[in-house]
């Protein structure tokens, strides 16, 4: 039975993964944590996510330590903000408990600090900033259009979130336009600016955010009397879920002690 510390417990994601969590054979809700000095203290989790009582009491991330250690947890699950991920991973990583990590909005220096604490704890971890599995493989045929069209294909890549979304652009558009610009030795851009001109070899990101959307992403290949449109549309967050408890049993099962993966190991897309 895999022991599952999930923090950012009683987020949108959070409330999802808790009751993704509960419907599993082989895991099982053992912490749940939420940000220093949350109302949610001392509620179970499982009602709060409405997936009936579960047993397992809302914690304050200051005592991440404590249920990591108490818990029997055999992995943490993180969809907070990237300062807390940062610290949790932090916690984790003096624990010794392998870590999943969904949250995005990472600076370098962020990223960095995660790469030391998995390095510094010799912990198995996936990091991803878009566990579902459509989105892996939306980033694969985007890899593989990038090598087949050549630069007379101009690229810019559209994506809306709903109007609660923190980062901008969001971690799926930045990969998605990484993933082009390091096919062609090219440069991300985010947003056009002011004023006018022709564009040049760059990958533009533009990001719109409004209402309740889940999630839309769209890369457009546009050449000369043709164009390319490729989007993901995620119609839930039990997308993500999927994805996240996908990376759970992997990190257990085949996680690289002191190593950070992504998405692609998880689904053997890397040599796909």
């Amino acid at each position: 039975m895999i022991g599952v510390c999930l923090c950012g417990a009683c987020g949108r994601m959070g409330r999802v993964l808790v009751r993704k969590i509960a419907e599993q054979e082989d895991m099982r809700l053992v912490a749940a944590v939420e940000a220093r000095g949350t109302p949610f203290a001392g509620k179970d989790a499982g009602e709060v996510a409405g997936a009936g009582r579960l047993g397992v009491e809302v914690v304050g991330a200051e005592r991440l330590e404590e249920v990591l250690r108490r818990s029997g947890a055999r992995v943490m699950v993180d969809f907070t903000v990237a300062e807390s991920a940062v610290a949790n991973v932090e916690a984790a990583s003096r624990v010794g408990v392998p870590v999943v990590v969904g949250t995005t909005g990472f600076s370098p220096e962020q990223l960095e600090k995660l790469r030391e604490a998995v390095r510094r704890g010799n912990i198995p971890a996936v990091v991803s900033p878009n566990m579902a599995v459509g989105v892996n493989i939306f980033f694969k045929v985007v890899s593989e259009l990038a090598r087949r069209l050549g630069k007379e294909y101009d690229v810019e890549v559209v994506e809306i979130h709903h109007r609660g979304k923190l980062d901008a652009p969001s971690g799926t558009a930045l990969r998605a336009a990484r993933i082009v610009a390091e096919a062609r030795g090219a440069q991300v851009r985010v947003g056009r600016g002011e004023g006018k001109g022709a564009r040049g070899g760059e990958v533009v990101i533009h990001s719109l955010r409004g209402g309740d959307v889940v999630g839309e992403h769209t890369v457009v290949f546009a050449g000369p009397g043709e164009r390319i449109e490729l989007t993901h549309r995620a119609h839930g967050r039990e997308a993500f879920a999927e994805g996240v408890l996908k990376a759970v049993r992997f990190v257990v099962e085949r996680g690289r002690p002191g190593e950070i993966l992504g998405m692609e190991e998880v689904l053997g897309l890397r040599d796909a």
